[in-house]
């Protein structure tokens, strides 16, 4: 009895051997859920390639690309002999109606958006509004934090404000224009980071 035990045991041993030594292979997770999401660039293919027609005074709009704000090469046409105020509103119009129209094909593909929709109008100050004021047929309070920090970027960045990295926008009258600022966290920071702006004094 005792010897049948011992053989029942060796064989159980035995059995078992191949199965331990075998052991369970890990379940393989499958990795390959298809091709990964295409990156944005933010850059054109072709640098060299223009993007619009280069008629007109050389300026630059600011797009959105990748979360952020990124500058792109344009073009607006401003005549011959133009007074220097009304100057300062055809750019500012002309920087307005780049920014409402579509990307191009190829700023598309490298991910380029915009925000500023079609339609509005930029004109210039009130009687009682500083010299360098604009006035948009918009108020800035109604835009989206994004189109908002397009405008402020692009128009402090050209000829239609004093250079300083600010600009004075006003929506129509009686709305009191204020000061904005396009700073670098507004420029990587859109959506989140809104021009920061302070009140301006009456002419």
């Amino acid at each position: 009895m005792k010897r049948d035990r011992v053989r029942l045991l060796l064989a159980l041993t035995l059995l078992a051997a191949p199965l331990t030594g075998c052991g369970i292979r890990a379940t393989e997770v499958p990795t390959d859920f298809g091709p990964a999401p295409s990156r944005v660039h933010c850059s054109l293919a072709d640098p060299e390639v223009t993007t619009r027609p280069t008629r007109g005074v050389p300026v630059q709009v600011f797009l959105l690309c990748g979360s952020s704000l990124v500058a792109v090469d344009r073009a607006v046409r401003v005549p011959d002999g133009t007074a220097d105020s009304a100057r300062r509103v055809l750019v500012a119009q002309g920087l307005l109606d780049e920014l409402a129209d579509s990307p191009s094909v190829a700023e598309k593909e490298a991910g380029y958006t915009t925000d500023v929709r079609g339609g509005m109008k930029v004109g210039g100050p009130a009687p009682e509004d500083p010299d360098d004021t604009l006035r948009l047929s918009t108020s800035p309070g109604d835009l989206t934090s994004y189109a908002l920090a397009q405008l402020v970027c692009t128009f402090s960045d050209s000829a239609a404000a004093e250079g300083d990295g600010s600009v004075v926008l006003g929506g129509p009258a009686p709305d009191r224009p204020r000061r904005y600022e396009c700073t670098d966290e507004v420029r990587s920071r859109p959506g989140s980071a809104e021009p920061p702006s302070s009140e301006v004094p009456d002419d």
